[in-house]
């Protein structure tokens, strides 16, 4: 047992990163008022079903703190090999919604797969840097089998099709790649090969509306009535409300419906437009600080594959935000990726708390190493 506060509390309670965990929760809560003011100041369509899926994954979250580090490590082959043959499942089974093959329907819920690979690709790609020799990790033959393994999970959800998270996989993956000591040399060098295969990906490998959302990006004046109004439409909810915004519920553009996905993909904007700036700058601080703590657990984790696992979740927390962000504010494509705990959806919001539970996993191994 451990004395935490005026009462007495179990030792596995105690130990947990309260910190973080109460900012986590600060800005999930946060995200459900949102959600309450996007509906016009009711609970539902949005706001009390992303309420009970925060609450569960929380707790969900707080379960996987409880695993030991040593079964995420010997537990990550299998866990790719399971979700690339489901990511193959949805190819030839996959439920179609909104024009796209993402889902497997599995009656009681509608998995998609492609969000479980954002954490394990990180995870298989850190063991697989843990287990190659050192004297191996300058060599083409240390580049070449990681690329196969963050290049089949993402060409498969390009076919759904699923640009944004065939982007975060690749960028979890590479992540890793980076920070397992590959040589600047080859990532040049692989860089180059791709900048030259871009003509190819944006005439021959992306949809119609994936290349005139990149062609929008580069000039969001081509078509304001088009694939350019969500963008001008959030840039204009996010100016409108200056500093300290127009207050709770006196929203227009999205309740007016001039923005569109204002609950999902632009929720950043229809929170931006009541609260201004300042709500703004608390959520950047906030997953600044989460961000932080994550890279500070890379830093105290006693395993190799820990410190890369830890250092790669942080990184996909980071790309989630710094996308989303920057989609928002018209400085990325809109490529439909939601910003956690704030817009709409349980997809985003469960392979956050994935990311959050195995962090504090690692987190709670490496302070129990220290301590012994």
């Amino acid at each position: 047992m451990s004395t935490l506060g005026l009462g007495m509390v179990p030792a596995p309670l105690a130990q947990l990163p309260w910190k973080i965990l109460l900012l986590v929760l600060a800005v999930g809560c946060f995200g459900l008022v949102v959600l309450y003011s996007a509906a016009g100041g009711s609970l539902y369509p949005w706001a009390f079903s992303q309420g009970v899926r925060f609450f569960v994954f929380f707790g969900m979250a707080i379960v996987l703190s409880r695993v030991p580090e040593g079964f995420w490590a010997h537990a990550t082959f299998p866990m790719y090999a399971v979700i690339l043959l489901m990511l193959l499942g949805v190819e030839a089974l996959g439920a179609v919604a909104g024009g796209s093959q993402r889902w497997l329907d599995l009656g009681i819920i509608r998995l998609q797969p492609s969000e479980l690979m954002k954490p394990v690709i990180v995870l298989t790609m850190a063991r697989f840097y843990e287990i190659l020799p050192a004297s191996e990790i300058r060599k083409f033959g240390a580049l070449w089998p990681g690329a196969v393994l963050i290049g089949l999970p993402a060409a498969l959800v390009m076919l759904q099709p699923d640009l944004g998270t065939a982007l975060m996989i690749t960028g979890g993956g590479v992540a890793v790649m980076f920070l397992a000591g590959i040589p600047l040399r080859l990532f040049i060098g692989g860089g180059l090969a791709l900048a030259a295969a871009v003509p190819l990906v944006v005439n021959f490998v992306l949809h119609d509306y994936q290349r005139n959302r990149v062609l929008v990006f580069l000039d969001p004046e081509s078509d304001p009535l088009g694939t350019g109004y969500h963008i001008s439409q959030s840039k204009i909810a996010i100016g409108s409300g200056g500093i300290f915004g127009k207050g709770f519920l006196n929203g227009t553009q999205s309740h007016l419906d001039y923005l569109p996905e204002g609950h999902t993909d632009f929720a950043l904007a229809t929170m931006m437009e009541e609260w201004g700036l300042m709500g703004g700058l608390f959520i950047i601080l906030a997953f600044g600080c989460l961000i932080g703590w994550g890279i500070g657990v890379s830093m105290r984790a006693k395993s190799r594959f820990g410190r890369l696992t830890a250092a790669g979740l942080s990184a996909t927390i980071f790309f989630y935000t710094a996308i989303n962000m920057g989609m928002v504010m018209g400085l990325a494509p809109v490529v439909g990726i939601p910003l956690p705990l704030i817009s709409f959806g349980g997809t985003a919001q469960m392979t956050f708390m994935i990311c959050f539970g195995i962090l504090m996993s690692i987190d709670r191994e490496s302070r129990r190493k220290q301590r012994w």
